[in-house]
């Protein structure tokens, strides 16, 4: 296993879907990294050698933030929004969704399991 910029790549993909299990690469970035270095999109991880895996991952690092770097700039984003109390920063403090999803029925990934509430009492039943 090829191992770039701190994540093991798996071998028996090609370059191309194996390069998006770095955090922060996808399809997109992980053709343009490739076609930059030069190595050919259906070439297996397993048959890339130290110059082809040292050339791809100088390109990373010098051209887009992966893995740490980015989930801290992501979690400042947040926290950022937060600070500034704008709708979104809200909805994140509430931990419900931001970008305008129903909240009535669905939402249960950001809200969590369901609290049950106890309804109110009839009147009859009080008697």
């Amino acid at each position: 296993m090829p191992r770039i910029v701190g994540v093991d790549v798996p071998n028996n993909k090609k370059m191309l879907y194996a390069l998006t299990y770095i955090h922060g690469i996808g399809k997109f970035y992980s053709a343009q990294i490739l076609d930059q270095a030069g190595i050919p999109e259906d070439m297996k991880a397993s048959e890339l050698n130290e110059d082809q895996v040292s050339q791809i991952a100088q390109i990373i690092t010098e051209k887009y933030p992966v893995e740490g770097q980015l989930r801290r700039q992501v979690i400042m984003d947040i926290n950022r929004l937060k600070d500034i109390a704008c709708y979104r920063g809200m909805r994140h403090r509430r931990g419900l969704p931001c970008r305008g999803q129903q909240t009535q029925t669905n939402a249960r990934t950001r809200k969590g399991r369901k609290k049950t509430v106890a309804g109110k009492k009839s009147v009859k039943a009080m008697r």
